[in-house]
């Protein structure tokens, strides 16, 4: 039988909370998803609170699954607490941490865009697929928490498992291990998170998703500059980012922040995709530059890094994407592959052996 949200809840008020009343009434549970037997929830805190808060959730967990709750997923996280004064005394600044690796995976590159809708979810996809053609042992990771693409783009579905309540076992298909919110949530379900909420989800999936070894995980991140780009690049060592955009100036304009931003953080360029780069028409072969042409090339070329692929607008990538064989998999001779593979292979020459 399917556990209910009042269930769930009538089993949280029952944990007190150290600040008075209970973690339901005191708003420390949020974000509460139930789904059949699964049960997912945030509980966020002060930073400061979370040796307090810890056996709390040990206790939250112990008591969903006494409910028959399976699997269960209890993140801490929270917004940061204000500064103290600063102390003017001399003091020696403390060495700051810098992003660790990740045990088992050589290599992660991010696939990022400014501006949305540039196909940079297709191209991950693509990318993915066609570097395991090439026998290399590549993970795909949707971090686009507010619309994840990969489950259909790859197609994959079902709920990743989790055989200790704390380690999820991630999905495989076109010889990709995979892992998105996607998995975990209904096809019509909005995910409603703030940025705490963000960044707990995204050290989750790096951390605590079973990968296994790896040559290189691909990370498809959401558009923009904001907190998951930003909470990968300052956690994880990224050791390079692959920018995609259109031609068309307003995609260039986003795109060069997203270039900046990544520049700050340290992170290589390591090359630009121009998406949508051309449309020939199928029934006549008239070939049009529907975007412009050239505006991802000149920027490469000023920022000194390659231009990896020029990938034509094409109705079979479309189609291959919605099917769930991206097109390197489902016509991997063809003209539209080519450029993906180009791409593929340019990008593998940055993976560790």
């Amino acid at each position: 039988m399917s556990l209910t949200r009042d269930d769930v809840l009538a089993a949280l008020r029952g944990i007190e909370d150290p600040a008075g009343g209970d973690i339901v009434a005191s708003g420390v549970v949020r974000a509460l998803n139930v789904d059949g037997q699964a049960v997912r929830f945030v509980m966020e805190i002060a930073p400061s609170m979370a040796e307090a808060y810890a056996p709390l959730r040990d206790e939250a967990e112990r008591r969903l699954r006494a409910l028959g709750a399976d699997p269960v997923s209890v993140v801490l996280t929270g917004h940061a607490e204000k500064a103290p004064p600063p102390d003017l005394k001399p003091a020696r600044a403390a060495e700051p941490k810098g992003p660790q690796a990740v045990p088992g995976i050589a290599c992660i590159l991010a696939i990022a865009s400014g501006k949305g809708g540039v196909g940079k979810s297709t191209v991950s996809a693509n990318l993915a697929c066609a570097m395991a053609q090439r026998g290399l042992r590549v993970g795909l990771l949707d971090a686009d928490v507010y619309g994840p693409s990969q489950p259909r783009m790859l197609g994959i579905s079902g709920r990743p498992s989790s055989p200790d309540g704390k380690t999820i076992l991630p999905l495989r298909n076109h010889g990709v291990t995979a892992m998105s919110i996607g998995l975990m949530t209904n096809d019509d379900q909005a995910v409603v998170w703030r940025g705490p909420m963000l960044m707990g989800a995204l050290q989750q999936m790096m951390t605590q998703v079973q990968w296994g070894a790896l040559d290189v995980l691909l990370v498809d991140l959401p558009p923009g500059t904001g907190d998951v780009q930003m909470t990968l690049s300052q956690k994880f060592r990224v050791d390079g980012a692959v920018i995609v955009s259109t031609p068309q100036d307003v995609a260039l304009l986003d795109a060069r922040k997203g270039i900046d931003m990544f520049q700050q953080l340290k992170v290589p360029i390591l090359g630009m995709i121009e998406n949508m780069s051309t449309h020939v028409c199928s029934s006549c072969g008239h070939e049009e530059h529907i975007f412009g042409h050239g505006g991802v090339a000149a920027e490469a070329a000023k920022l000194g890094v390659p231009l990896l692929a020029e990938i034509p607008l094409h109705l079979s990538i479309r189609e291959a994407a919605d099917g769930g064989a991206p097109i390197v998999v489902s016509k991997p001779d063809g003209p539209e592959a080519a450029a993906f593979h180009r791409a593929a292979e340019a990008l593998m020459t940055r993976v560790p052996a």
